[in-house]
């Protein structure tokens, strides 16, 4: 029954990683541009980003491992024998140590490698021509090494960096904190590694993911259109005719005079220049959106995302609910951990016991009763926050302080930035990461359901006394320090390896706590103003992909959504529109454009 359970949470594991992978490829292929699409770059994102979100999901699993050791009457089950417990941490701390080494070398060393690699391409060599693979692998590895390194130098800095010793020792009298102390050095340069990385991925993890959790729900409130596509097909070309007609008019009314075209007529023969330009680019994204010169599948595919574009908005305002229920739920452990931990800043704020009600984290130690519901919900959390943080980078792009060096964009985006990029996802999910542990789900994090019981049976096959007085079955915590609920309670690997980098380095531990803060800070700003603020795009400063795509706006402006919804699935117009409407729109684009 054991290896048949354990089986089954490994095969869970195995879908989950397959469905990342799938999702992996689908944001490299959405978000990188065609004409420079590079089989390297985009084989090395896609592992890359399916490395650290099968890091991030691991915490299911490595609850639903420990947890199942436990009977409901909190005492350990037959077959949960030291021996068939150490065998399951061992397993999961190979898992384990195998994905972080795997994200910190592709990280640090493999996407670095394939940047320049791809930036030898455009060198050129004045006798040969295009440089030749060897010499781009050669070009490529030379700048590598400057990144081995500082791999190097980081992990002899974490080798023999003495940890942290509290002098007063008052919490090291507990088992749970005395096993969390690294004495082998190896350990404890990883732990450094470790550590140092989630530092960098939380600086990254206040702006972008924070920014992109607020953005992300509004997003997908504001998206569905106001005119369907056949409408503004239909609008579009009588606009058009009526442009042309007018330039036809003004070129025949000054086609006889010596002094040629008056300058008022001049001026407004420009503007309907620029108008034409403008209308025939809409009638272009029109015809895209309705499919037209497209194959069957497209076509049905436009047609079924017009069926689904109201759930949208229902989307939208479920995911606002859950931010803000992640948001109180992240300020209450907060607050808790920064009252009630009995070490503060000394371990990184770890907390003994919830002592307020914390309804995420909650939902989650109820979940994990009945696996696979706990797994299903975490991973739905964890892509939650890789999509938000996908929306910030892609609002904010990639920056040095305020000047922007990459822009990410759907089907624009260069490989370089992509790769760019995957570097920053990597390192904001082990944010993530941490702030999914240790602040939106601490208990569940540590021992999800696990329980015991405070009488237990004192003879092998005796009835345990918690069956039948359920008052005596106990909540583990780290504060369950007596020998039965040490022989019982069984951390998860994720929590000791956290908990370890922020007992051991208690910098780290105070900067990824106090970030959390920042991040519920950035939150809220960004939230409150796109609730009353819409960006303006300065149309001046955009080349014509860009232009192009903020025509696309139209179809994804506020408005008469389900009128527009029901002209895109039936292909028919539901009212005209005249000229003077969309004639005053576009003027209103080229007054702007004057500006």
């Amino acid at each position: 029954m054991a290896l048949i359970q354990t089986a089954f949470i490994w095969v869970a594991y195995a879908v989950a990683v397959a469905l990342v992978a799938l999702i992996a490829a689908i944001f490299t292929y959405t978000y990188q541009t065609p004409r420079e699409r590079s089989a390297l770059v985009s084989t090395v994102s896609i592992i890359t980003l399916t490395s650290l979100l099968a890091t991030v999901l691991l915490l299911p699993v490595d609850i639903a491992l420990v947890s199942s050791t436990t009977s409901k009457y909190g005492v350990k089950k037959d077959w949960a024998t030291p021996e068939a417990v150490h065998n399951i941490l061992l397993t999961l701390k190979i898992v384990y140590y195998t994905l972080y080494s795997l994200d910190a070398v592709l990280c640090l060393l493999v996407v670095p490698f394939t940047y320049f690699f791809y930036e030898e391409y455009d060198e050129v060599d004045t006798e040969e021509g295009t440089q030749s693979f060897g010499q781009r692998f050669l070009g490529a590895l030379k700048y590598t090494l400057i990144f081995l390194v500082l791999v190097v130098i980081l992990f002899l800095v974490g080798f023999f960096v003495p940890v942290a010793k509290d002098r007063s020792g008052a919490h090291w009298d507990l088992d749970y904190f005395k096993r969390l102390m690294s004495e082998n050095h190896g350990e404890r340069a990883l732990t450094f590694a470790l550590g140092l990385l989630i530092s960098l991925g939380t600086l990254l993890y206040i702006l972008y993911t924070a920014a992109g959790f607020a953005l992300l729900p509004i997003s997908f409130i504001k998206s569905a259109p106001s005119v369907s596509a056949p409408q503004l097909s239909e609008t579009t070309a009588s606009a058009l005719e009526q442009n042309r007609e007018r330039q036809r008019q003004l070129e025949g009314r000054s086609a006889g005079r010596a002094e040629g075209m008056p300058a008022k007529d001049q001026r407004e023969l420009e503007a309907l220049v620029r108008e034409e330009r403008t209308l025939v680019r809409r009638e272009r994204l029109a015809a895209e959106a309705q499919g037209e010169g497209k194959s069957f599948i497209v076509k049905t595919w436009t047609k079924i995302c017009a069926v689904f574009r109201p759930l949208k908005l229902i989307g939208g305002i479920l995911l606002l609910l859950l931010a803000i229920v992640i948001w109180v739920s992240m300020l209450i452990t907060g607050i808790d951990k920064a009252k009630n931990s009995i070490c503060k800043q000394h371990c990184g704020y770890i907390l003994g016991s919830i002592n307020v009600f914390q309804p995420i984290n909650w939902i989650f130690v109820q979940a994990s009763k009945v696996f696979p519901i706990d797994y299903v919900l975490m991973a739905l959390l964890v892509l939650y926050f890789f999509s938000s943080s996908v929306v910030g980078i892609a609002t904010i792009g990639i920056r040095f302080l305020w000047v922007r060096l990459f822009e990410i964009r759907k089907g624009h985006t260069s490989p370089q930035a992509l790769l760019m990029a995957t570097v920053m996802l990597t390192l904001i999910m082990l944010g993530v990461n941490y702030a999914i542990a240790m602040i939106v789900a601490p208990q569940y994090s540590i021992y999800g359901a696990q329980t015991f019981c405070s009488n237990p049976p004192r003879h092998p096959g005796d009835t345990p006394d918690c069956s039948k007085l359920p008052d005596l079955i106990l909540q583990c915590s780290e504060l369950s320090s007596d020998s039965e609920s040490k022989n019982i309670c069984t951390p998860s690997v994720i929590s000791t390896f956290l908990n370890r980098v922020t007992i051991n380095f208690p910098v780290f531990g105070a900067l990824a706590f106090w970030a959390q803060f920042a991040f519920l800070a950035v939150f809220l700003i960004v939230f409150v103003t796109s609730l009353f603020r819409t960006p303006k795009l300065n149309l001046s400063e955009l080349d014509e992909d860009a232009e192009a795509e903020e025509e696309e706006g139209l179809l994804a402006s506020t408005g008469r959504r389900f009128g527009a919804t029901w002209g895109d699935i039936t292909g028919r117009t539901k009212a005209k529109t005249n000229y003077g409407a969309a004639g005053r729109g576009i003027r209103g684009n080229d007054d702007h454009d004057q500006d």
